[in-house]
C-alpha cells in the first residue's frame, strides 16, 4: 500500500476534496503511484490527514468517475493502468493549467440569483450510484439508449408506482422521455393513430401541455376547475377526447376530486370511448393526511394515461419524465418507437435505476417531505403574522409551491421582477394577482428573512 502526504492549503477557497483529487491525480499521472497500486482506506487516510472520510470519499470517488482508480469490493481501492501517451498528455496538460479552470470559472459565474439548499438532496448518494454505473457497466455507455427508455429504470418505476400509488403495471407500459413535454409530443402521437384529436384540459390548467397540442393541430376545449376538480359535467360527449386531469393536486387551486367524481370520470371515457390524461403533479410530495389514490389505480382504469415526473424530487438539471400507457396504447408506441430517438441522459437513466434500486430514493423521499414540510409551516406562519392584510393564501397542503393571492394593483410582471430580486421564483398564473410561490428552495433557517425582503418589495411603490 502505497503512502498519501497531500499538502493542503487551508487559505485556499478550493475544497478540500478537490485538492486531494488533484493531488493524487498527480501522483498517478506524474508515475508516482503506478497500475495496481493500493491507496490508502478512507479511515486511515482520514485518520493520517485530518480530513473527514466524507470528504476523502469525495475525492476517490471523483478519481473513480474519471478512470484513474478502481474500487474493488471488499478490498478498496486501486490504480488503473494508463498508457504512457495518456500521462505524459496529462501531464503536460497540467503546466498550462491553473486553480481555476476556463470550465469552473465559466460555471461559478453562471449561477443563479436564487436561493438553493443542499439540504433537499444527498449529492453523495447519486455520485455513488454513478460512479458504480460508469465502473461496473461502462460498456453500456457506448450505445443508445431505448427509445422507449431504459429497461431498468423502466423495472424500478413500475415497481415503484405499484408500492406509492397502487399502479399496476408492467415495464412495457411506460415509456420515459426528458421532460413533460417529449412525453407530451409522444402522447399526441399516439392519440392521432387512435384517431383522436380533441383535447380537454383543465381551466385554470398547465400551460406547456396545452400549447404542444395546440401546436400539433389539436381542438382544445377549456373545462373549468371547481372546488372538487374538474367539472365533469362539461367535458364533451360523442366526441372522441383526451381528459387532460390532475385530480390528485390541482397546482392552480389545491382542489381533489372525491372517489365519486373519479368514478364519474371513468364512466365518461368508457361511454364517449375517450382517455383519461392523469397528471399526477408532486404525489410524492403531501404533507398532510393520507395519500390521495391515483385515478390510475381504481378499477375501470384501462383508459387511464398516467403521467409522473421526478423533476420535483431529485434536482432541476435532471429532467426525466415518464408516462404508463394503457395496453392498447403501449402496443402503438412499440410499433414506432424505431422512429425515434432517446433525448433522456442514458446516464442519468441508470443512475436513476440504481438510486431507487438501493432503497436510497425512497430514503431521499422521506427526508424531503420532512424538511418541505417544515419550510411550508414556515412560510405560511410568517405570512400569517406579517402578511395577512396583504397576501391570502391557499392550497397549503403539498407540493413544493404555494398558491398566493396579493392584495395590490401592481402588473404581475413587476411582482415577478420584484421576487426575483431578492432570489425567490414566483410565477404569475392567468387569473388577476394570482401566484405560484416557490419555496422549497431557501433554507429553512433563511425563510424569515426572505419573507421580509419579499413582502418590502411588493409592498413598496411600483
Amino acid at each position: 500500500m502505497k503512502e498519501l502526504f497531500p499538502i493542503l492549503d487551508q487559505s485556499r477557497t478550493e475544497p478540500y476534496y478537490l485538492q486531494l483529487y488533484k493531488y493524487i491525480k498527480k501522483e498517478i499521472t506524474s508515475g508516482s503511484l503506478l497500475a495496481g497500486d493500493k491507496l490508502p482506506s478512507l479511515r486511515k487516510l482520514s485518520k493520517s490527514t485530518g480530513l473527514s472520510i466524507t470528504t476523502i470519499d469525495q475525492a476517490y470517488s471523483q478519481l473513480a468517475v474519471e478512470g484513474y482508480i478502481t474500487s474493488r469490493a471488499q478490498s478498496g481501492y486501486y490504480v488503473n493502468q494508463l498508457n504512457l501517451t495518456d500521462r505524459l498528455d496529462m501531464h503536460e496538460g497540467e503546466q498550462f493549467s491553473s486553480d481555476s479552470s476556463v470550465l469552473e470559472e465559466s460555471m461559478a459565474s453562471s449561477k443563479p440569483s436564487m436561493y438553493y439548499d443542499p439540504e433537499c438532496f444527498d449529492f453523495n448518494k447519486w455520485k455513488k450510484c454513478m460512479s458504480k454505473v460508469m465502473n461496473e457497466f461502462p460498456e453500456s455507455l457506448f450505445f443508445e439508449s431505448d427509445p422507449q427508455g431504459e429497461a431498468g429504470l423502466r423495472a424500478e418505476i413500475a415497481e415503484y408506482l405499484h408500492m406509492s400509488r397502487g399502479v399496476i403495471c408492467t415495464p412495457e407500459q411506460i415509456v420515459i422521455g426528458a421532460g413533460t413535454q417529449q412525453i407530451t409530443g409522444h402522447l399526441a402521437t399516439i392519440l392521432r393513430r387512435l384517431g383522436i384529436e380533441h383535447v380537454a384540459m383543465e381551466d385554470p390548467g398547465y400551460m406547456p401541455v396545452r400549447n404542444m397540442f395546440r401546436d400539433r393541430g389539436f381542438a382544445i376545449t377549456d373545462v373549468r376547475v371547481a372546488q372538487d376538480g374538474l367539472c365533469i359535467e362539461k367535458l364533451p360527449t360523442n366526441i372522441r377526447t383526451a381528459a387532460y386531469v390532475s385530480p390528485s393536486n390541482h397546482v392552480f387551486t389545491g382542489a381533489i376530486m372525491p372517489a365519486g367524481r373519479r368514478y364519474q370520470l371513468l364512466t365518461w371515457a368508457k361511454e364517449n370511448d375517450s382517455y383519461i390524461i392523469e397528471d399526477d403533479y408532486d404525489s410524492e410530495l403531501r404533507y398532510f393526511g393520507r395519500p390521495i389514490p391515483s385515478l390510475r389505480s381504481l378499477e375501470g382504469s384501462d383508459r387511464v394515461i398516467y403521467l409522473g415526473s421526478f423533476s420535483s424530487t431529485l434536482f432541476a438539471a435532471v429532467k426525466i419524465s415518464y408516462m404508463v400507457l394503457p395496453a392498447d396504447m403501449a402496443m402503438i408506441f412499440t410499433a414506432i418507437a424505431s422512429d425515434y430517438s432517446q433525448t433522456c441522459s442514458k446516464l442519468e437513466q441508470l443512475t436513476l435505476a440504481m438510486f431507487m434500486e438501493t432503497g436510497a430514493y425512497q430514503t431521499h423521499l422521506r427526508k424531503l417531505r420532512k424538511l418541505y414540510s417544515q419550510k411550508l409551516n414556515a412560510v405560511t406562519k410568517y405570512f400569517s403574522a406579517n402578511a395577512a392584510d396583504f397576501i391570502e393564501m391557499r392550497n397549503s397542503r403539498s407540493g413544493i409551491n404555494l398558491l398566493i393571492r396579493l392584495a395590490t394593483d401592481k402588473p404581475a410582471e413587476t411582482i415577478k421582477k420584484d421576487a426575483a430580486k431578492v432570489g425567490i421564483p414566483v410565477t404569475p398564473l392567468q387569473a388577476r394577482n394570482l401566484y405560484l410561490l416557490y419555496y422549497n428552495q431557501i433554507p429553512l433557517g433563511q425563510i424569515p428573512e426572505a419573507l421580509e425582503a419579499l413582502t418590502d418589495a411588493w409592498r413598496g411603490a411600483s
